[in-house]
């Protein structure tokens, strides 16, 4: 249970700094811009410590980190940019959701 905090909250960081990025890259006014900047530093750099830090090898948890990662990109996605995902896009996430299954259940 304690690998899957450290590796949904990995995914948190990384989804959330990448659409702040994604913001500061459009923001007009300077001071705003410079710290949408380093937040979006910040959360990535917490993104790669806790991924780093998870108590598991990176191999082990690469099912879980990419099903979450599709999950949490998809619901900033949203949240941020009000961007809902199309058909092929929860047909894709089904793929990925059922390749994560079969790699951390598979013994």
């Amino acid at each position: 249970m304690k690998v899957l905090a450290f590796i949904v909250a990995a995914t948190i960081f990384e989804a959330v700094g990448d659409a702040v990025m994604r913001i500061a890259l459009h923001y007009h006014m300077m001071p705003g811009r410079i710290l949408l900047f380093g937040s979006a530093t910040v959360l990535l750099a917490m993104y790669g410590a806790s991924l780093n830090l998870a108590p598991v090898e990176f191999a082990t948890a690469t099912g879980i980190y990419l099903a979450s990662l599709f999950i949490a990109f998809q619901v900033v996605n949203y949240l941020f940019f009000r961007h809902t995902p199309g058909p092929g896009v929860l047909l894709r996430g089904t793929f990925i959701l059922t390749g994560a299954a079969i790699i951390y259940f598979w013994k």
